[in-house]
């Protein structure tokens, strides 16, 4: 007898969409029946002739647990995952304090978070340089990076512009010699890729610009982290993976000539794989002049036809991953009345509409196949972050996850109905088709028509790197 048998869905895979029943025993999926044959299970679940798929990996998600509580912690933001139709995220290394740069930062993180993730989890480690005139500051944690790798983290996290203390910017001396120690281990390392001296002088000058209008500093902000600055740090890393042979990938692609410099890095043979998010998919630089501080992150939002041409490279394979780039802000710290575009915290609450703005977009605004969303949130996360044979893909042992779309169900994005701490959200009022009506992990039921259930909080476990 099976624990779970899902009926009457129609499973999507990046290549074909079919239909079949899933009968999963133990937590794994131990069946894929022709449909309607006879077969027993403790549970079973109609999908009503929807959409399955084999959960949705959200690859990059910032949860400010252990140290900024406060906007967000890993029960908050899994919650909201689930509810999204996740089944795992694989969770940034900060805005934590202290952030994820060694073993014992390691164990006291996981002393933390594992007692109230409602999803499946992984970890990026941290890849952090110094601040030479700080004596106190953090130090590079070169000498820490293997001792991470052993704690299992998917991959590594570093910033390549002003970071602030807690998570030091690394230098190009820093991502050579990290892919240096790492490349025989075959680990991931990602960056976020905005050149540092351009962005610290852009920005200085454009702050001491007195007496601009709340329009004129959104305008200096954009052009202060204008594609320039992505497309130099993105050739810069990519010269390391060149120099090194070591793996690399690059965080939120937005801009168009930035996924090109990758395509020719792929197309050369180099390791590199790189990610965009749904709002350089779906939004342009006029919805940060719209919403003004709750749409501010970097890389910023860019122009219309930069965001359709960004399409072409997600259709092409150069963009293999769709990551939310969840991060999640205290209210007052996205407050438009009290914070301009300056003193805001840069970056956006979109974790629990993650995949519902992905499938309005793909499905009903693009006119594509939901195979797109099985490639790019599921079976490619799980490869190029070592995580496929647990996760990705309907294959016979893998974990039983699941998540039923019905591709007609209206939503809409409201604030005050936020499942994560934060409730500003620059998408408030967004409204699409297309949502999950179950989430299942491992054969567990954690969330149903929009709401996590209460004894999921705690269920999920920490999901380490199978292959790399």
């Amino acid at each position: 007898m099976y624990d779970l048998i899902v009926r009457n869905g129609k499973l999507v895979t990046p290549d074909r969409i079919y239909e079949a029943d899933i009968a999963i025993k133990n937590g794994v999926y131990a069946a894929f029946l022709e449909k309607r044959t006879p077969a027993e299970a403790k549970e079973e679940i109609d999908a009503g002739g929807n959409y399955v798929f084999p959960g949705i990996i959200d690859c990059h998600a910032h949860l400010n647990e252990p140290g900024f509580e406060y906007r967000e912690d890993f029960e908050t933001g899994s919650r909201a995952a689930a509810a999204a139709g996740c089944t795992c995220l694989i969770d940034m290394p900060l805005n934590n304090n202290p952030s994820l740069m060694n073993k014992e930062i390691f164990d006291l993180k996981m002393g933390k978070i594992s007692k109230h993730s409602a999803v499946d989890f992984a970890l990026w480690g941290g890849i952090v340089g110094d601040y030479d005139d700080k004596p106190d500051s953090v130090k590079n944690n070169m000498n820490d990076l293997v001792d991470l790798h052993k704690c299992g983290v998917a991959a590594f996290k570093g910033f390549t512009c002003p970071n602030g203390d807690l998570f030091p910017t690394v230098n190009m001396g820093n991502v050579r010699k990290a892919l240096e120690i790492l490349k025989p281990y075959n680990a991931l390392c990602g960056f976020h890729c905005e050149e540092y001296g351009q962005v610290l002088e852009r920005e200085k000058e454009a702050k001491a610009k007195e007496g601009l209008s709340r329009e004129e500093k959104i305008r200096a902000f954009l052009d202060a982290h204008d594609v320039w600055t992505e497309y130099v740090a993105t050739k810069n890393i990519i010269d390391m993976a060149r120099a090194t042979g070591g793996r690399v990938h690059i965080c939120h692609v937005s801009h168009p000539m930035v996924a090109q410099v990758v395509k020719d890095a792929i197309h050369e043979g180099l390791p590199v794989t790189a990610e965009t998010c749904p709002h350089y998919l779906g939004f342009t630089e006029d919805f940060v002049f719209e919403k003004g501080a709750p749409a501010k992150c970097t890389p910023p939002m860019r122009k219309k036809e930069d965001m359709e041409k960004l399409w072409d490279y997600v259709l092409d394979g150069t963009l293999s991953c769709v990551g939310s780039d969840h991060s999640p802000a205290a209210d007052e710290e996205k407050d438009n009345e009290t914070k301009d575009i300056w003193q805001a915290w840069g970056g956006l609450n979109s974790i629990q509409f993650f995949l519902p703005m992905m499938f309005d977009m793909v499905v009903h605004k693009k006119r594509l196949s939901p195979s797109l969303i099985a490639k790019v949130m599921d079976y490619n996360p799980a490869k190029v972050f070592g995580l496929y044979g647990q996760k990705g893909a309907f294959e016979l042992g893998f974990d039983g996850d699941i998540v039923i779309v019905d591709p007609e169900k209206a939503w809409k994005c409201r604030q005050e109905e936020l499942l994560t701490k934060g409730h500003v959200s620059c998408f408030d009022g967004l409204e699409g088709k297309g949502a999950p009506i179950y989430t299942i992990i491992r054969g567990k039921v954690v969330a149903k028509d929009g709401m996590y259930k209460e004894d999921a909080v705690g269920y999920g476990k920490y999901v380490t790197p199978t292959e790399k």
